[in-house]
């Protein structure tokens, strides 16, 4: 696989809940640290998501804001 985002993170699903329109993937990352990501259900059953299944997290921003208190 070649793509040009950059930040690009090899995962493993931990879960999938689906609802009507969109599905929440849940994916653990090596070190235990979790992403979470909302696609479409739909584009969740293409990629054949299921608990196990290694993935990537492809994150493409051009802008990435952090807060503090």
């Amino acid at each position: 696989m070649k793509i040009s985002a950059r930040n690009v993170l090899k995962g493993t699903v931990k879960s999938v809940a689906h609802g009507a329109v969109n599905s929440e993937v849940t994916l653990v990352l090596a070190g235990g640290t979790e992403v979470v990501s909302i696609i479409t259900k739909s584009s969740a059953e293409s990629l054949g998501l299921a608990p196990g299944k290694e993935v990537f997290a492809v994150i493409k921003a051009s802008n990435v804001m952090i807060a503090a208190d």
